[in-house]
């Protein structure tokens, strides 16, 4: 289900466009994206950091959604292990019913598909939709087919529409305030496992202003023998296959994609042309999805470059099972994202056995 903050466009009094100070804000935050970090936060509290301090900015921004109001949040309960800040927690207690509304359980993806996504365009320019559409994506932990969908692929293939997957702290809170300031349509991909995990953040990203610019990825970690790409809580599995590599002589550069819609194609050009090599990681179905357009990129812009056949690690195709043990076979794990880091680097023979 997903939460959706939605807020007036405000006019610009001096001719420029709306998103002009979101811009300088964007290019600012991204000139301090590597500064040194002071405090550790989790991911659900950086989300509740960035809608509190939006919805006090803008007194025209509101929160509608699922259990957003009086319960602060569909996913609480889920989190035992660690102290409790719903995403939503104190909104309502804060700026009232009026700006905080619970809506009925209901499916909203004719709404983002129909609606947001092509009313800018059918209107010639003249309505703008700004609106997110923010809520959990990928698959959780035993909860079955119906309630693992990885939705990032089929969002990104609407035009019309701008889509976020955040990893860490940094990219939640930053994303999210920038997505809010948008004139446009944003759809925002939280992993609801990633919520109660806590990153390294810095004075800058607890600074009101921070906000971090879409259509923008993060070099996680620099190297020189293969490129990977990964967004939202693959970068995680990423950057451990990278240290792996790491203790065998392979230096692999980690991109965290952060935006899906739009990709930031340079950066990975750049990145293949230099590692020459490519491997895409992602929880979704490998069939038309986040990876293969990422392929299908590079290899319209970079096949000369290529020294090895691109890889794609992506789950099963096939409904989420149940069961614990086929759930964990169904999805990507750290030791398939070394497999095929080594396989592009001709570090193992890519047979049945091997992959």
């Amino acid at each position: 289900m997903f939460g959706i903050i939605s807020h007036k466009l405000v006019a610009s009094t001096a001719g420029g466009s709306p998103g002009q100070p979101i811009l300088r804000a964007a290019v600012l935050a991204m000139m301090s994206n590597y500064s040194t970090a002071t405090k550790q936060i989790m991911v659900r509290e950086a989300l509740n950091s960035a809608l509190d301090e939006e919805m006090a900015a803008d007194p025209t921004v509101f929160l509608m959604g699922e259990e957003v109001g009086e319960y602060e949040g569909a996913y609480k309960v889920r989190f035992v292990n660690s102290p409790l800040t719903p995403v939503s927690k104190g909104l309502l207690r804060k700026y009232g019913p009026q700006r905080v509304v619970d809506t009925p359980i209901t499916e909203a993806i004719d709404h983002i598909i129909n609606s947001a996504a092509k009313t800018n365009y059918m209107s010639a320019g003249n309505i703008n939709v700004p609106i997110v559409f923010r809520g959990p994506n990928g698959p959780a932990a035993g909860v079955g087919a119906q309630h693992s969908q990885i939705s990032s692929h089929w969002y990104s293939s609407c035009p019309g529409l701008k889509v976020l997957a955040p990893y860490s702290s940094e990219d939640a809170r930053g994303l999210l305030k920038t997505a809010i300031r948008d004139p446009d349509p944003v759809v925002f991909l939280e992993n609801e496992l990633l919520y109660g995990e806590s990153f390294p953040v810095s004075d800058e990203v607890l600074d009101s202003s921070f906000c971090l610019p879409i259509g923008k990825a993060k070099i996680e970690k620099e190297g020189k023998d293969v490129t990977i790409t990964a967004f939202s809580r693959m970068v995680g599995y990423a950057l451990k296959a990278a240290e792996i590599l790491e203790k065998e002589d392979l230096e692999a550069e980690v991109i965290n994609l952060r935006s899906i819609r739009p990709l930031d194609r340079s950066l990975i050009n750049n990145s293949v042309r230099k590692t020459n090599r490519l491997v895409t990681v992602e929880e979704g179905f490998p069939q038309h999805g986040v990876g293969a357009e990422i392929c299908a990129s590079v290899v319209e812009e970079n096949f000369n470059y290529l020294d090895a056949p691109v890889e794609r690690i992506s789950g099963a195709d096939a409904p989420m099972p149940y069961a614990a043990n086929l759930e964990r076979l169904a999805l990507p794990q750290v030791e398939d994202v070394v497999r095929a880091a080594r396989r592009a680097c001709y570090r193992s023979v890519p047979t049945a056995t091997t992959a």
